[in-house]
């Protein structure tokens, strides 16, 4: 398979006939045609997918030495191998671009030419000596890429989230939350239509964001249970064809010890690997919570919008100059990067989705476009989350006196006389009030709808902006 030319390079051979190969690279010839075949964006595989795989490698080796189907010392070498890479070294042996060969095989030797030619160092042996340990008879044993790409990006989704969005969500979740006791006993103008609306608490509007945080959260998780069954052991077409009776339930077991995590075996290996709709499902709840992200920075926008000419009932914290011509002038640079995320995180689950239809038979061919813009979305949503938290949400302080003043002036407090003088009524003296610039206290005075007393009790912005609590029939009291 190989033969040594000099010392900078060595000769590779496949089905297609020899290539020259770097001495120094890890990874193969049929690496190295992909690379020729796909000079297409310059996109190299995540770090978290190519972790994914090499959880993958590390069970399966794991599971097949135990099983006698391959040497123990090799199956002792792909395991280090896998080790070393999981901790960081030869990452820049993984350099197929992401738009590659349908299923992902480019991709997919890639990690099992890498494998297999460290393997050889730490037996002692010379890279591309694949008599010894080849990628395909022994790092890949019993595997596929139609079985172990599927299986990659649920794994490489389920890493993404545990590490990055979970994580950014708690603590954005924690700090609104932190945010609402702080501004609590703030009134502000509510505002429907972008028109005056009857007042409510600045503290409620961030209380809010906590609890749509919180319930987008529970629907990943929900969503992502999809991911934890695994068609690993499938092989070619999902019979489980060259494999060991006992492996597809060993290798889950195994890779559920790798990270922690209740895995288990498909009960039907081609469901798993035809269907894509477990990504669909987990990328439609992340499309789902970015959609309200790009509501909740427009409105972080809105409300800071100014100072002189908007709402300005809060204040953003300034992080950067906002202008290259005006001085002095501060930007919601983090709300807005924030919805540019949102949109692409949008773009990727319509990717995704026609992705996920676009398979045939026993296979679905677009997995190296799911396997991106799945994983990416999630990380990039969670990276953005955490430094909206940080870089703006922590940091937002409130106009008090500019949302009281607000509050007091909008013609919507003429909604709380409806049921003491009657819509019309309300209307009129809403009307006057524009008309004239009166006050609705005045005007109802004049007009004798109401006493004084009756006014101050019925146009009382603390009690009119706080939420009434939910109250049923078990809670009255005879």
């Amino acid at each position: 398979m190989t033969q040594q030319t000099d010392s900078q390079f060595r000769i590779e051979r496949d089905s297609m006939g020899d290539r020259q190969i770097s001495s120094s690279a890890y990874y193969g010839i049929q690496t190295l045609r992909a690379i020729e075949n796909f000079p297409i964006s310059g996109l190299k595989p995540l770090p978290t997918y190519v972790d994914a795989c090499l959880l993958i490698k590390k069970a399966t080796a794991i599971v097949n030495g135990e099983l006698g189907c391959i040497p123990q010392e090799i199956s002792q070498a792909i395991v280090q191998a896998s080790e070393e890479i999981l901790v960081g070294k030869f990452r820049d042996q993984f350099v197929v671009d992401v738009y590659q060969a349908g299923a992902g095989t480019s991709h997919h030797m890639n990690v099992n030419e890498v494998l297999a030619n460290r393997a050889l160092e730490i037996l002692g042996d010379e890279k591309g000596n694949y008599k010894r340990v080849s990628p395909n008879d022994h790092v890949n044993y019993g595997q596929s890429t139609n079985d172990v790409i599927p299986t990659a990006i649920r794994i490489g989704g389920l890493l993404a989230l545990s590490h990055t969005l979970h994580p950014a969500l708690d603590h954005a979740i924690a700090t609104l939350e932190a945010k609402a006791t702080e501004f609590q006993d703030i009134v502000k103008s509510g505002r429907t239509h972008l028109q005056d609306a009857v007042p409510v608490r600045l503290g409620e509007n961030f209380r809010g964001w906590a609890h749509i945080l919180a319930e987008h959260q529970n629907r990943i998780y929900t969503a992502s249970g999809d991911l934890m069954v695994l068609g690993l052991g499938g092989s070619a077409a999902g019979t489980g064809m060259n494999t060991h009776p006992l492996y597809r339930a060993r290798v889950v077991e195994v890779l559920s010890q790798l990270l922690n995590s209740p895995l288990q075996p498909a009960p039907h290996l081609m469901a798993a690997m035809q269907s894509m709709a477990p990504f669909v499902n987990v990328s439609g709840a992340v499309r789902n919570l970015a959609q309200d992200l790009v509501k909740i920075s427009h409105d972080l926008r809105l409300m800071d919008s100014g100072p002189k000419t908007g709402f300005k009932e809060i204040q953003l914290p300034p992080v950067q100059p906002g202008s290259s011509i005006m001085p002095g002038k501060y930007n919601p640079v983090m709300a807005e990067m924030t919805s540019m995320v949102c949109f692409q995180v949008m773009g990727y689950d319509n990717a995704i989705a026609l992705a996920a239809q676009a398979g045939q038979l026993e296979l679905n061919v677009m997995m190296p476009l799911i396997a991106y813009d799945l994983i990416h979305g999630i990380e990039i949503l969670g990276n953005t989350i955490a430094a909206l938290t940080e870089r703006c949400i922590k940091g937002i302080t409130a106009n008090k006196e500019r949302c009281l003043a607000y509050a007091e002036g909008s013609l919507a407090l003429v909604t709380a006389l409806n049921p003491h003088i009657g819509y019309l009524n309300a209307a009129a003296v809403a009307k006057e009030s524009l008309e004239t610039g009166k006050s609705l206290r005045q005007i109802v005075l004049e007009r004798g709808l109401m006493s004084e007393a009756e006014l101050a009790t019925v146009l009382n912005l603390e009690q009119m902006s706080g939420i009434l609590p939910l109250t049923t029939e078990s809670d009255k009291v005879d």
